[in-house]
């Protein structure tokens, strides 16, 4: 997490992920980029939060190789079964 502190940073920090995938009104976002603009510490933990999330989108466009994939149904499939059968 940043060091910095206040409200600003506090409210900033928390909006950052809504701030990144563009999911907050118009006027949030001018201000927390106005804050990200004049707050390095801020600043840094965006550029951060945006690289995680540019390694995690590259790391999960590839598909699953098929035994894994019939693996992965089957056990959702298992759990579905139970959850349901426990809740008869």
């Amino acid at each position: 997490m940043s060091q910095c502190d206040g409200p600003e940073c506090t409210e900033a920090l928390q909006k950052l992920y809504l701030f990144i995938d563009h999911e907050l009104e118009d006027a949030s976002c001018e201000q927390i980029q106005a804050h990200i603009d004049n707050c390095r510490d801020c600043l840094t933990e965006y550029e951060i939060d945006v690289l995680v999330k540019a390694l995690l989108s590259r790391s999960c466009s590839e598909t699953a190789p098929p035994p894994l994939r019939e693996r992965v149904l089957l056990s959702i499939r298992t759990v579905h079964v139970e959850f349901r059968e426990q809740a008869d």
